[in-house]
């Protein structure tokens, strides 16, 4: 990767980092995005809290020596210890917050299906905690990048109680919005723990319906915004997607940007992919497909059958996903010569939904209920489509692996999904898959028998749908260009133009 001429010093602090603690897009980005800044020259370091289930010899966690010291507000004083890893496959440092009371759990947030009473005080505390982390390793960031509601309250310290701190006072700030329906709200009080004045509990920073309002916070006060699409960007300014912050959000449109998500392709490939039955690239895709839609049948139980359409889902089984009109139109779709599988798991209605489908329907429908890494990498070599019928999309993966793998996938044309996918056009033989927009049955009913009747009257149409989807790519080396572009553009709006050129020379 192309190093840049001038290296920038930055800060992520996160809930989530993959491979360590995940439970979605956001722990994907704090895993990924350090590693190719770090690539470009930059000098990045990441926070997150020491979770039960990370374990310290597995990753070869060094214990860093002294304690940090945490300024709580009106709990007063409170310490953690740190201990240190790399990102994998890099030399990228990151940091653990080890405090046994806050994070020595089972769940990240919550645990059966309920949040922790205490979430306010466990990510006030990271977001104090990564701050102060700076001063233990005498670290000076130019930038301190948050993400979601968790860590948002470093936008705001950085304004306040930390606007003259001599390590962070003057850095600028990003808080990335990975998914606006979690925001933060918790009881009045929670002021008292921030420690920064009931002055800035008013309805254009931290409150919203007498409550704090964590995420409200960090979107007023950070000096630039982005979630992980422009489709994205552009929906959270309305009520449909905006959760209740829509009008904050419109108010800061100038400061809020888009980047898509990149693909790590060196695990996404079906050239070299490990848990497919046949490796195949472009010219050997439909040898290759065939192969992988016949191991899919056969682990799931159906029958091993060429000539008709596979279609796929690895989805959280959620509404957000679309799963509620999946299952209202499932029997329409499966009326047609078709096959279905899906995996994955979430609300408990959807697991009997989907088991008693499988049971009506077993020569045509099957599911697995629950998340296995092998199986989704089958799901998106053996599918001949790949389904998508999101309510809403920050930004989605899937739809990209579906590309890489020459499965066309057929998506509801929010966020994410409407950046990265296409639609067909059969008369010019473009685009990558197939698009709807109203979120109902009927239209992804509709929708999925358009890719049907392709399959099966338009041969020439799949094909170059296949060879156009291909042929995309979605790099994290292009995310971090855009990324590194938005850190300097927050150094300059934080420190000033003058004081830019004479950094940075330019």
């Amino acid at each position: 990767m192309k190093k840049s001429h001038e290296s920038l010093s930055i800060l992520f602090t996160a809930a989530e980092a993959a491979p360590f603690a995940k439970e979605g897009g956001l722990g994907d980005v704090v895993g990924a995005l350090p590693k190719y800044l770090a690539a470009m020259g930059h000098d990045v370091r990441v926070v997150i809290p020491r979770y039960y289930g990370i374990d310290r010899d597995k990753f070869q966690l060094r214990l860093l020596p002294g304690v940090l010291v945490v300024p709580m507000g009106i709990i007063g004083y409170q310490y953690c210890g740190v201990y240190e890893g790399r990102l994998p496959g890099s030399d990228v440092p990151i940091y653990f917050l080890e405090h046994e009371g806050y994070y020595g759990r089972a769940g990240l947030y919550q645990q059966d299906g309920r949040g922790y009473m205490d979430n306010d005080n466990r990510f006030v505390f990271l977001s104090k905690a990564s701050l102060e982390l700076c001063k233990m390793l005498r670290f000076t960031p130019d930038v301190v990048h948050a993400h979601d509601w968790h860590t948002a309250a470093a936008a705001f310290l950085l304004n306040t109680s930390y606007r003259h701190d001599r390590f962070v006072g003057e850095a600028g700030s990003l808080l990335s919005l990975h998914n606006m329906q979690h925001q933060g709200n918790f009881y009045p009080g929670l002021m008292e723990v921030l420690g920064i004045g009931w002055k800035h509990f008013n309805y254009l920073e931290l409150e919203k319906d007498d409550q704090v309002n964590l995420l409200k916070g960090g979107i007023y006060h950070a000096t630039l915004l982005n979630t992980v699409s422009q489709g994205y960007a552009a929906e959270i300014q309305t009520p449909e997607h905006g959760w209740g912050l829509e009008g904050v959000l419109a108010e800061r449109r100038a400061d809020l940007f888009g980047i898509l998500n990149g693909v790590d392709y060196q695990e996404w490939n079906p050239e070299s992919d490990p848990f497919i039955a046949a490796t195949y690239s472009a010219r050997t895709v439909k040898a290759g497909k065939a192969a992988c839609k016949r191991d899919l049948q056969a682990i799931m139980g159906l029958p091993q059958r060429a000539d008709v359409p596979l279609l796929g889902v690895v989805s959280r089984m959620v509404r957000q996903k679309g799963t509620d009109i999946l299952a209202e139109a499932i029997h329409r779709i499966l009326e047609m010569d078709v096959q279905f599988v899906v995996v994955g798991n979430g609300e408990p209605w959807a697991h009997f939904y989907f088991g008693d489908i499988a049971a009506m329907y077993p020569e045509k429908f099957a599911c697995f209920i629950g998340y296995d890494e092998s199986l989704a990498h089958k799901v998106e070599a053996g599918a001949d489509f790949f389904v998508m019928p999101s309510a809403f999309e920050p930004c989605g993966l899937n739809q990209m692996y579906s590309l890489a793998y020459g499965t066309p996938p057929i998506v509801r044309a929010t966020g994410g999904l409407e950046d990265s996918v296409q639609n067909f056009d059969e008369t010019r033989l473009a685009g990558t898959g197939f698009k709807f927009r109203h979120h109902s049955a009927a239209a992804l009913f509709d929708t999925v028998g358009w890719a049907v009747y392709t399959y099966y009257n338009n041969p020439k149409g799949l094909a170059a749908l296949i060879k156009n989807g291909m042929a995309q790519r979605f790099t994290w080396e292009d995310a971090a260009s855009r990324y590194e572009e938005l850190y300097r553009l927050a150094i300059r709006r934080r420190r000033g133009e003058e004081y830019y050129r004479n950094r940075f020379g330019g």
